[in-house]
């Protein structure tokens, strides 16, 4: 999704003089595509076979699209030149806003209408793509009419992601291009500062460290920006968060906001029966949103989230925050006025960690950290931890034949492992296995704070996309920000934007019901009565006498060991 700006430039790679033979452009980016974890050999044999497999298309050209993000700013600028170079094939790699990708691969699914050759789609799009007859299955199009341009050493299993591209029948429909998870953001060198430790220690009864539940959260918002509120000579904020009623707010809550309250029930990856949209599934149809239908999209759990979402912004973020959207308020952390943030994703660790920034010593090393994102007072052992993003090559069923075989090639090409460390050590979002545990990562993670713990630890399997039960994301995600920007500028109150929200996706899951066919089509179940709604398994939680429990806080230092063997620390 489009949460982050792209970096003002990209790592710049020298083009080979034009006219050079295919040996000489193959020595000079394997030269440039360093460090790499394959052999000076097995890369050019890599990038070789490109060469080859492209011969039949040589003077040809396509289209592709993805988000703009430091990852797709790398690729468009440095991979789609090369690519060129190595193969004949041009390649227009457009960069546009993430709701716009989203829009188009919409239209070319329904209506065929050739927008581009290949998509970077993300994975929250897999229950449209496996209800919807228009995309290309991957697992099968590489046994078949793609298999002579299927690299050999494309190395499915390294993968980090593919499951969350993998429909529940086992089909793979999306090729993982980056990741990101969505994580807790603090400044390490205030949390370690004994002065503030004595201070917070002495008002809240407990230590300053990574809150575990949203109630120490909240305290150490309060305490920095009430009780603190000027560090190094200037005004500071306990929080930061954005408000405008925009698209990118819709992805603010489906991104698992609401399951980070404790809405939904537990399951792996994303709640069974009511997952973390509020979605009751019946088997693998959606059969409702709203608690009347057994859902929990206006639960209480639901009507907490949005809540405190409200109220942190309100009292605790800087001003004007609530006027701006995601890409707007993404540098702010870096400008070194905030001590946390509850919701940040790590996409932005590229933008976050360049020299000068005021969040970063002047040898480079981070001031600040990344732990896993506290839970809310309703949430329990089971429920879904945290968001993660793939971003995935995706291919349709309406691009002609031809145009589809090249831009298979192109999409291997921008995550085959001739590439793939030198991209993800540029963008650093993630997708093979074997970059993360590279002595190239190793080296660069000081300066990453936590993020290569993190991606090193078991635990990150946890953090999910959104699942196949969302029958058609452009759609429903439309619902969302829409009515949750209703409550963000005041014009309704909490409970009334979910109830609104939660009757909108109703109507939606019965109009699509009516649209789509086969055994996981949506099936809208009656309305039931409050006594029959409460007595089916995984309905709606009631409220809480108390929704702020004690705070709990962890040291970071402790956090880190414990990720190193999957613990929960919750």
């Amino acid at each position: 999704m489009q949460r982050r700006p792209a970096l003002a430039a990209c790592a710049a790679l020298a083009l080979p003089p034009h006219g050079w033979g295919a040996r000489d452009a193959i020595a000079h980016w394997a030269a440039q595509f360093q460090p790499s974890t394959l052999s000076a050999q097995a890369q050019r044999e890599e990038l070789a076979w490109f060469r080859a497999a492209a011969a039949p298309f040589r003077g040809q050209s396509i289209k592709v699209v993805a988000e703009i993000i430091d990852t797709h700013e790398y690729e468009a600028k440095v991979l789609a030149p090369a690519f060129s170079e190595i193969t004949g094939i041009q390649v227009q790699h457009d960069l546009i806003p993430e709701g716009e990708v989203v829009r188009r691969i919409r239209e070319q699914m329904l209506k065929g209408t050739p927008h581009y050759d290949a998509y970077v789609n993300d994975s929250d799009l897999i229950g449209t793509h496996w209800r919807y007859d228009a995309t290309l299955v991957l697992s099968d199009w590489m046994r078949g009419e793609g298999r002579a341009q299927t690299l050999p050493t494309l190395d499915l299993k390294d993968f980090i992601g593919l499951a969350f591209t993998t429909a529940p029948n086992g089909d793979l429909y999306q090729l993982p291009d980056q990741q990101f998870a969505n994580l807790y953001w603090f400044r390490h060198d205030w949390f370690s500062r004994p002065d503030l430790q004595r201070r917070f220690q002495t008002r809240y009864g407990y230590a300053l460290g990574v809150p575990l539940n949203w109630s120490a959260y909240e305290d150490i918002a309060e305490f920095f920006t009430h009780e603190v509120q000027r560090l190094d000579g200037r005004r500071v904020y306990g929080h930061m968060d954005y408000g405008k009623r925009d698209p990118s707010l819709g992805w603010r809550f489906t991104d698992a906001w609401l399951s980070m309250a404790g809405q939904g029930s537990p399951g792996y990856p994303n709640g069974l029966p009511v997952d973390e949209w509020g979605i009751r599934m019946e088997g693998c149809r959606p059969v409702g949103a709203s608690v009347a239908r057994g859902g929990g999209t206006n639960s209480p759990a639901a009507r907490y989230a949005l809540e405190r979402y409200l109220d942190w912004l309100r009292r605790f973020a800087p001003p004007g925050a609530a006027e701006l959207d995601f890409n707007q308020a993404g540098p702010v952390p870096g400008q070194g006025a905030i001590a946390q943030q509850i919701f940040w994703y790590t996409a932005f660790t590229a933008a976050m960690s360049k020299p000068g920034l005021p969040v970063n010593h002047a040898d480079g090393r981070p001031k600040w950290r990344v732990a896993p994102s506290p839970h809310g007072a309703y949430w329990q052992s089971g429920m879904q931890r945290g968001y993660q993003d793939v971003g995935a090559w995706t291919l349709l069923k309406s691009t002609p034949l031809a145009r589809r075989r090249m831009a298979w090639l192109y999409a291997q090409f921008c995550v085959c492992k001739a590439v793939s460390l030198k991209k993800s050590l540029t963008g650093l979002t993630f997708v093979r296995e074997s970059d993360i545990r590279s002595e190239a990562m190793t080296r660069l993670a000081p300066r990453l704070g936590g993020l290569v713990e993190f991606y090193r630890s078991p635990s990150r399997v946890y953090w999910t996309p959104t699942g196949p039960n969302v029958p058609d994301y452009p759609e429903l995600a439309e619902l969302w920000w829409q009515h949750i920007g209703m409550a963000s500028e005041g014009r309704v109150g909490a409970q009334q934007a979910l109830d609104d929200l939660a009757e909108a996706m109703d109507a939606s899951l019965a109009r699509l019901a009516r649209s789509q066919s086969g055994p996981c089509a949506p099936r809208l179940r009656e309305r039931l009565a409050e006594a029959q709604w409460q007595a089916l398994p995984g309905a709606a939680r009631p409220r809480l006498a108390n929704e702020k429990p004690p705070g709990r806080t962890i040291a970071y230092e402790r956090l880190l060991r414990m990720w190193q063997f999957g613990s929960d620390a919750k």
